[in-house]
């Protein structure tokens, strides 16, 4: 608990050296352990209280020993024992104690050093409390110590790190009021401080001023720039810089970040090229960065051909090399090489980690194939790597996808055995699984179970229980759950709304789900093409379709770009209501703005055609349908030979699919 100003309230009443003595503890009575026949006192070595400290795992514990020495007449602490007291109580982020620790130190006239007064920045860094440190920092002279470069550093660095921008400013100020220069590291601080202000023109004056002042920039100070310039999407500018820079390893293998993340992998790929001509031997983290977004892509060709030219080079591809591709291939399908990545990495001896395994895991988990995925858990105990939270949720989840609630309750069982706490990733998943076995009552008590657990659920928790709600006709529960959801602090998102929108034009009730929309911009969650496609169906069920193209021309205007999905809508609703005409308007429409009609709208064309009797006008359609590379699938044959059955009969109708035949419409 701190006041106002950020100080201690345990400063506020002045308190004599260690102000409370322990009770004679068996313990630390160095006097009945180490000479139980006379009264002398026994001295301890610093050496031996340092190492007491050091080793005490418990922090009260630790404590206690510090304080009970203190009170004997065994010891007097001394600057070294104090800042190994001090750091271990920030560790646990007991800054009240660490400062009234380095109150003591200055009551009992021990100056404080550079290192441990480093120390206390370091702890108050830690617990988020830079302004703190900073008005602990101005009163530096009454523990004895001098202002500092080294001092001044960190606590510039504790300020950045809390995004203090205007103190850092102030606190450069004061340290060349007080005649000190600032080094490599201070114009390190200096640097990030401008790029997160985005201001590029700022830090390369600063770069210059570091020339000027004969503190030659380092590797750091470059690609702090560097890595600004690229998140900026300014990786011409950073390409230039590069260019004008002596050669290194640290400043290309930002630039080919860079790239990559542009999707430019081939001038990536020829900046490999460019650093061993400037005589810079690319190193592991360079070709793993490049194979990572190759492998994203799916250009497996390539991917393997980086991983070729690695060893050739004679560069040994680590564990983050092999995971990356193993996650391209896994995110595809592509199992069996997959495994062949990780048994090629068994071999050369390079041990997979819990990210190895759990990203093949989550291949496995999303294709379906939950049996491969249990057997790799299997795997990854027996090569000794503990399985993870982020492991067991990956393996729920898959069970939850597949309806298998056993399977994930089993999962659960074994996560909670071994120690592993579930997160909220878990306990969502265990819900979607009670979902998708209509354990509703179930799904919402693990609501209150996360509560209990101090794992709130967010916003995904609510819209899968949401979601499961809805798909089975529950939409007044739905609805319930969503006004709960603010006194749970989870916000709903357009996700959420685009669930309960689906679900209320489901269940025929329009007018709750207009209310629902005009709610939703009202709270300025901006309406998405899910929520626009879902609009549309909603209007396309219940027969306004004047209304349908006021929405799409609202989407044109928000920018929303339509897609096959919308005007499939559309199609199917006029075909619904037997206007052929205005469906036929609309697929020639998805030509004109450079959409491929699909099976699915040629499907709805020829079915709403065929049920209005007009057979020559379906066989139009069929063969338009043909011409564009789509074939008829099963179920449009099956309705195209029942149509022709109840409407001409058995006869009519097998001479007229023998004409189909025939005309080679289909073959």
């Amino acid at each position: 608990m701190y006041l106002k100003e950020g100080r201690s309230l345990l400063l506020k009443f002045h308190k004599p050296s260690i102000p409370f003595v322990l009770s004679s503890n068996p313990k630390f009575d160095f006097q009945a352990q180490n000479n139980t026949q006379n009264k002398d006192t026994v001295f301890i070595e610093e050496c031996e209280v340092l190492k007491r400290l050091n080793n005490e795992k418990d922090i009260m514990m630790a404590l206690d020993y510090f304080k009970y020495i203190s009170n004997s007449n065994c010891f007097k602490h001394t600057p070294s024992t104090y800042r190994a007291m001090i750091e271990k109580l920030g560790l646990k982020g007991q800054i009240d104690a660490v400062q009234y620790l380095l109150e003591q130190m200055k009551l009992e006239g021990i100056a404080c050093s550079e290192d441990l007064f480093i120390s206390v920045i370091k702890c108050y860094s830690r617990v988020g409390a830079s302004e703190q440190a900073l008005e602990t920092f101005y009163r530096i002279c009454e523990f004895g110590c001098d202002p500092t470069v080294r001092i001044y550093n960190h606590l510039l660095d504790a300020l950045l790190c809390e995004d203090r921008f205007r103190l850092i400013t102030r606190l450069y100020g004061d340290m060349k009021r007080d005649g000190l220069e600032p080094n490599v590291y201070t114009y390190n601080i200096l640097l990030k401080v401008l790029c997160k202000n985005n201001s590029f023109g700022g830090a390369r004056r600063l770069l210059e001023e570091m020339s000027g002042k004969g503190c030659v920039p380092d590797d750091v100070s470059y690609t702090t720039v560097l890595s600004f310039l690229c998140r900026d999407g300014r990786v011409g500018e950073a390409r230039d810089l590069v260019l004008r820079l002596v050669p290194c390893l640290p400043v290309y293998n930002v630039l080919i970040g860079g790239y990559c993340r542009e999707g430019k992998i081939k001038v990536a790929l020829k900046l490999l090229d460019e650093m061993v001509d400037r005589g810079v031997r690319p190193d592991v983290r360079t070709y793993s960065v490049v194979l990572n977004f190759v492998s994203d892509s799916g250009d497996f060709g390539a991917a393997f051909a980086i991983l070729a030219r690695m060893f050739v080079r004679g560069c040994d591809p680590n564990t983050q090399t092999f995971t990356s591709l193993i996650k391209g291939l896994s995110l595809r399908g592509r199992f069996i090489e997959a495994y062949d990545v990780l048994s090629r990495m068994l071999n050369d001896g390079i041990l997979p980690n819990e990210i190895t395994f759990n990203t093949l895991i989550h291949g496995l988990c999303l294709g379906g194939n939950m049996r491969d995925a249990f057997s790799l858990l299997d795997e990854m105990e027996a090569n000794q790597c503990c399985p993870n939270v982020t492991t067991y949720s990956t393996l729920i989840n898959g069970c939850a996808r597949m309806g298998d609630l056993v399977g994930a309750s089993e999962v659960w069982n074994k996560m909670v055995s071994r120690g592993c706490c579930p997160n909220v990733v878990a306990y969502t998943s265990m819900v979607d699984a009670h979902c998708r076995n209509s354990m509703f009552n179930e799904a919402y008590d693990l609501l209150e179970t996360m509560k209990r657990d101090n794992c709130s659920p967010n916003t995904v928790t609510f819209n899968v229980l949401i979601k499961g709600l809805c798909a089975r006709g529950r939409v007044d529960w739905a609805m319930e759950l969503f006004d709960e959801m603010e006194t749970h602090g989870c916000i709903p998102n357009v996700t959420t709304y685009n669930e309960l929108l689906d679900g209320l034009f489901k269940a025929g009730n329009d007018m709750r789900a207009f209310e629902l929309v005009s709610a939703m911009e009202e709270r300025g969650v901006k309406l998405n093409t899910v929520t626009y496609n879902t609009i549309v169906h909603g209007l396309c069920t219940c027969g306004k379709l004047e209304e349908v193209w006021k929405l799409v021309g609202r989407m044109v205007v928000e920018g929303l770009r339509l897609n096959e999905f919308t005007l499939n809508i559309l199609i199917h609703g006029y075909c619904k209501r037997g206007m052929i005409e205005p469906a036929a308007r609309v697929l020639e429409m998805m030509r004109k703005i450079g959409l491929k009609p699909d099976i699915v709208g040629y499907s709805s064309l020829i079915c709403g055609v065929c049920e209005y009797n007009d057979l020559d006008a379906a066989s139009v359609y069929i063969d338009r349908m043909i011409s564009d590379g789509i074939m008829p699938n099963f179920s449009l044959w099956s309705f195209l030979v029942r149509s022709l059955f109840s409407r001409i009969g058995v006869t009519k109708a097998a001479q007229h699919m023998n004409n189909v035949l025939d005309s080679n419409l289909y073959f």
